[in-house]
C-alpha cells in the first residue's frame, strides 16, 4: 500500500499541472530586407572574419585577448556561478536524504525537578544513528518553474559571455586599426615637419642674405610649427592607444607590436544576411530573450504560493545506551509523515509578489523588443557607414593625388620666379591636411566594417571561443537539460 501511495505521489510530481504562463516567443515585426542593399555582400558571418585583414599581428593580438582578457574571465566565472545555482534549484525536485549520528556520555541529576529513581545508575552512554529524508512534492509545478527560470538565467549568462567575446574581438580589431591610423598620421606629420624644417633653414639663409623679407620667413616658420605641434599630440595618442590594447590583452600597459601599415590592410567582405538573422546571431538579443523566459517562469513561482505545499518526511535509525546494541532489532526507530501547508490570509502579500513578477516579465519583454530594434539600427548604421565612407575615401584619394601635383607644380613655379612662396605654402598646407584626413577616413572605413560584423553577430563568436579561453574552460550551459520552452 505504501508503495502504491509513493508511486501515485511521484506521478503527480512529474506530470502535475504547472501554474503560470508557458513561454511563447513574441512575434517580431522584422523588415524583410535592409534599407541599403549591398550587392557585394558575402556569407562570412560564421567565419573568422578578422583574418580577412591579412595581418598576422592582429590575429595574434585577438588570440591573446581571448585567452587573457579579464572581462572574459569574469564572464566565464559567472557562467559557472549560474550553473551551480541551476543545479541547486533543480535539486529541489528530488528527495533530500541525509544522515546523522551521535555519541554522548550523560550524568543525570538525582536532585533536580525530575530526579532519576533511586538505585538507578545516574551515569550512562547514549548512541544514535539514523537516515532522514524529506521531499516536497511539486504538485503545482512551482519548483519546475523555478528550475526553468534558473536554466534561463544560466543560458543568459552564457549569452552574456558570448557577447563579451564579440566585444573583445571587435574592440581589439578597432583599437589596432586606430593605432595604425595614428601611426600613419604621425608619420605624415613627421615627414611634413622635416620637410618644412629644411625650408626654414633655407629661408633663414636667404633672409640673412637679404633675398627675402621677414614676412616670407615668418610664413615659412609658421607652417613648420603647425606640423611640429601636431607631433606631440599624436605621440601621446599612440601611447594611449597602445595602453588600451594592452589592457584588452589582459596585460600591463606597454608597447604593441605592429603589423601591416594602414594602407596595406585588406578590407574584409561585407557580411550577408537578412534582418531576421539577427534574432539568432546576436548574443545580446538571445540574452534578452533568456531574461524574458526567466521572468515568465517566475510568474509561475509567484502564483505557486497560492497553493498548498505537500511534503513527505521520514527517518530510520537506531538508539541505544550500549554501542554493541545500537544495530540490534530492539534499538531500531523509524517514522514517516506527510505535511500539508498553505496560506489562508496574507494581507495581499502573495498578490503583490505575483503583480511584481508580472511587471518584471513586461520589463523583460520590452527590453527584448528594444534590443531587437537596436540591433536593426546598429546594422543599418554600419552598413550605410561603410557604403558612404567608401565613396568618401575614393574622393579623398583623388584629392590627395591632385594636391600632390599642385604642391609639386607650385614649387616649380616658385623656383622659376613665376609666383610667390605663399602659393607653395598654401599647396603644402592643403596637402598636409588632406593626407591626415585620408588616413582618418581609412580608419573610419575599416572601423565600419568591423562594426558590421559586430552588429550582425554570427557563428564567428563560436570560432573565437575555440581560439581563446573556450578551449580550456568549457562552457557548462550545454550540459543543462534541453529547455521545454515553446516558440
Amino acid at each position: 500500500m505504501r508503495n502504491i501511495i509513493f508511486s501515485f505521489l511521484l506521478t503527480l510530481a512529474v506530470t502535475g499541472c504547472m501554474v503560470g504562463p508557458n513561454y511563447h516567443r513574441p512575434s517580431i515585426d522584422a523588415p524583410p530586407a535592409w534599407l541599403l542593399e549591398e550587392k557585394e555582400a558575402k556569407e562570412t558571418a560564421n567565419t573568422v572574419w578578422w583574418e580577412q585583414f591579412n595581418d598576422p599581428v592582429l590575429n595574434d593580438l585577438i588570440a591573446t585577448a581571448l585567452r587573457q582578457n579579464y572581462d572574459l574571465r569574469v564572464a566565464t566565472a559567472r557562467v559557472e556561478e549560474f550553473y551551480g545555482l541551476y543545479g541547486a534549484t533543480r535539486a529541489d525536485l528530488f528527495p533530500q536524504i541525509g544522515y546523522d549520528g551521535s555519541a554522548a556520555r550523560v550524568q543525570a541529576t538525582t536532585k533536580g525537578p525530575i530526579p532519576i529513581p533511586a538505585g538507578t545508575n545516574s551515569k550512562y552512554s547514549a548512541y544514535q544513528a539514523e537516515f532522514n529524508a524529506s521531499w516536497e512534492i511539486d504538485l503545482w509545478g512551482k519548483i519546475r518553474r523555478a528550475t526553468e527560470a534558473a536554466r534561463a538565467d544560466l543560458m543568459a549568462a552564457e549569452e552574456n559571455r558570448s557577447g563579451v567575446i564579440l566585444s573583445i574581438v571587435t574592440s581589439v580589431a578597432t583599437a589596432y586599426i586606430d593605432l595604425r591610423s595614428l601611426d600613419r598620421q604621425l608619420e605624415i606629420s613627421r615627414q611634413t615637419a622635416q620637410s618644412r624644417e629644411e625650408s626654414v633653414k633655407l629661408f633663414e639663409l636667404r633672409f640673412k642674405g637679404g633675398n627675402i623679407s621677414e614676412m616670407e620667413l615668418s610664413q615659412v616658420q609658421s607652417e613648420y610649427y603647425v606640423a611640429l605641434a601636431a607631433i606631440p599630440d599624436l605621440e601621446k595618442r599612440v601611447k594611449q592607444q597602445e595602453y588600451l590594447i594592452s589592457i584588452l590583452l589582459g596585460k600591463n600597459p606597454g608597447p604593441i607590436v605592429r603589423g601591416k601599415e594602414l594602407g596595406a590592410i585588406t578590407l574584409p567582405a561585407v557580411p550577408a544576411g537578412i534582418p531576421s538573422d539577427l534574432l539568432a546571431r546576436r548574443p545580446d538579443i538571445r540574452q534578452a530573450e533568456q531574461a524574458l523566459i526567466a521572468a515568465n517562469a517566475r510568474i509561475g513561482v509567484a502564483k505557486g504560493q497560492y497553493f498548498p505545499s505537500i511534503s513527505l518526511t521520514g527517518f530510520f535509525g537506531s538508539a541505544s545506551t550500549q554501542l554493541s546494541d545500537l544495530f540490534t532489532g530492539p534499538a531500531k526507530a523509524w517514522s514517516y509523515a506527510g505535511t500539508l501547508a498553505g496560506p489562508i490570509f496574507t494581507a495581499g502579500k502573495i498578490a503583490g509578489t505575483v503583480k511584481a513578477a508580472e511587471a518584471v516579465q513586461q520589463e523583460a519583454l520590452f527590453g527584448y523588443e528594444q534590443s531587437i530594434q537596436n540591433g536593426f539600427m546598429e546594422f543599418e548604421d554600419a552598413l550605410i557607414d561603410q557604403d558612404q565612407t567608401r565613396v568618401q575615401l575614393d574622393a579623398q584619394g583623388k584629392q590627395v593625388e591632385a594636391l600632390e601635383t599642385y604642391a609639386r607644380l607650385a614649387r616649380i613655379r616658385y623656383d622659376n620666379g613665376y609666383t610667390s612662396y605663399i602659393e607653395v605654402l598654401d599647396a603644402e598646407r592643403s596637402l598636409f591636411n588632406s593626407q591626415l584626413s585620408y588616413a582618418q577616413t581609412q580608419d573610419t572605413l575599416l572601423r565600419a566594417l568591423v562594426n558590421l560584423y559586430k552588429a550582425m553577430g554570427g557563428g564567428w563568436v563560436v570560432e573565437a571561443d575555440k581560439i581563446g579561453v573556450g578551449a580550456d574552460q568549457k562552457s557548462v550551459a550545454s550540459e543543462a537539460p534541453a529547455s521545454t520552452q515553446k516558440e
